[in-house]
């Protein structure tokens, strides 16, 4: 044994002929636990299941450096073998004797309670307060040793740092899969809708930040996910992406009941057709589904024709609502969250070429059209009564809220009677977004995103931090 492997410990012990004689005892401490600052608790390491890779990808340096997961230990935790050792030596040096000159002692204060309780005064210790401490940290670290060996090789237990008075990553649950917290949303948010600037005025906006994959792969860029931030128009590509995410939803909402149309057809097709003529002046052609090949994959054709209400959210001039399409019915109603009707005749004329689009869209999927010959140009669409936006750059924020609550059974003479959000909670929602395209199990670099969003570090938290309609800007957080 090597002096590095071992340390020495100098006890007194009594001979027959009443005379002290030195004996050396060598406790065995393993190399990697002789450090003099025993800390058992590393930062844990952030691992999506059913993948490998533990080192975060090394993003491009931009003038602002985006933060980085720091390496993996190479023990989460000492061996059970260890951990006892270390807390024996622990109890060994923890007990001093009493202030009684008359008679020495040489008790090690190896024995247990019982036993402790059977020895004479002469053989009794008492223990420090920091020893005390130590050794209470000790069976602690060795009880949770014992606890996660029960487990299987396929659990082990993840021992969480706290840091700025919370826990900065609590995701850890028994099948290994991950629990995202309000913390982590916060954190997700600052890092997915931050840009950032180098030296020669480059941007990282059109770095890839998400790819869905449901019928086919959904990239968003940087720049889509900076549109959530507060004051911002939200990019149709976060419209698309909700769509997508809520289709995927395992509930009867949307398996049975409502498919999400998302929007990227009606939006090319609203450009290509900007006086709302049949015809486009580009292709002079009438509209057709086809024109579209790189959009067609996202749209789900048995869903489109088999569930009895589409929710299809429309933009134009920046100003986001919503169709609601009962397929049965024949009937579509429209949800704007600034306008209690069609507010100009350009207007009207935009929600009859979309309903031309919408039907045409049915058919293709296999459907029956909402209205048949030329009847399918003057499809109508009737306005309900419903409270909306605060101000002019929250609709996008309802027509997503809207997909995944309004309950299109409720809707009775063309009203919808609901309490609106106060707009700290609208606010919100946008870190509620964020969060939901980042860490979605349809991404497929949500991996990235936990790691990412995990190592930045919140700066001196308050009551306003820990609000859950907090808003946060680079000013509130450190990511050195």
């Amino acid at each position: 044994m090597s002096p590095s492997d071992s340390n020495m410990m100098v006890v007194r012990e009594q001979t027959p002929s009443e005379a002290l004689a030195i004996v050396p005892i060598q406790v065995f401490v393993p190399a990697s636990q002789t450090t003099t600052d025993i800390d058992f608790e590393p930062t844990p390491i952030l691992q999506i299941e059913g993948t490998t890779e533990t080192t975060p990808e090394t993003p491009k340096q931009l003038q602002e450096t985006t933060p980085t997961v720091p390496p993996a230990p190479t023990k989460v935790h000492p061996d059970a073998e260890d951990a006892a050792a270390l807390l024996m030596m622990a109890r060994t040096a923890s007990y001093v004797p009493k202030t009684d000159p008359g008679v020495p002692s040489f008790s090690l204060g190896l024995t247990d309670s019982s036993q402790e309780g059977a020895s004479t005064q002469e053989t009794e210790r008492e223990k420090s307060p920091e020893a005390a401490n130590l050794i209470e940290q000790l069976d602690s670290l060795v009880q949770r040793i014992a606890s996660s060996a029960t487990k299987g090789k396929n659990t082990s237990t993840q021992i969480q740092r706290e840091t700025g008075g919370e826990s900065s990553a609590k995701f850890e649950t028994p099948r290994g899969l991950y629990q995202i917290t309000d913390d982590m949303k916060q954190k997700c948010y600052i890092w997915g809708t931050r840009l950032k600037e180098d030296a020669d005025g480059n941007t990282n906006e059109y770095e890839e930040m998400c790819t869905l994959i449901g019928q086919g792969k959904y990239i968003l860029m940087r720049m889509h996910l900076a549109s959530l931030q507060t004051k911002s128009d939200i990019e149709s590509q976060i419209v698309s992406a909700i769509c997508l995410i809520l289709n995927n939803k395992n509930e009867k909402r949307f398996q049975e009941q409502i498919y999400c149309l998302p929007p990227d057809i009606v939006c090319m097709a609203l450009s290509d057709h900007p006086n709302r003529e049949f015809v486009s002046p580009k292709t002079e052609k009438e509209f057709r589904v086809e024109a579209y090949p790189s959009f067609i994959p996202f749209i789900d054709r048995k869903k489109l024709t088999s569930h009895p209400y589409i929710f299809a959210p429309v933009c134009y001039a920046g100003h986001w609502w919503l169709w609601l399409i009962n397929t049965r019915k024949r009937k579509c109603q429209i949800l704007d969250p600034l306008h209690k009707k069609a507010p100009t005749d350009e207007r009207k004329a935009i929600n009859k070429f979309t309903g031309y689009v919408f039907s045409r869209l049915i058919t293709y999927a296999g459907g029956e059209p909402l209205q048949k010959g030329e009847r399918e140009k003057e499809i109508k669409s009737l306005y309900v009564k419903i409270s909306g936006q605060k101000t002019s750059y929250d609709c996008a924020v309802y027509v997503m809220k809207w997909m995944e609550i309004i309950e299109p059974e409720n809707i009775k003479k063309g009203k919808y009677q609901w309490d609106n959000w106060p707009q700290e909670e609208v606010d919100h929602y946008r870190v509620e977004y964020a969060s939901r395209i980042l860490f979605s199990e349809m991404n497929t670099q949500r991996d990235h995103a936990i790691r990412e969003s995990s190592a930045i570090r919140l700066s001196k938290p308050s009551s306003i931090l820990l609000s859950p309609f907090c808003q946060i800007n680079s000013a509130d957080i450190e990511t050195g």
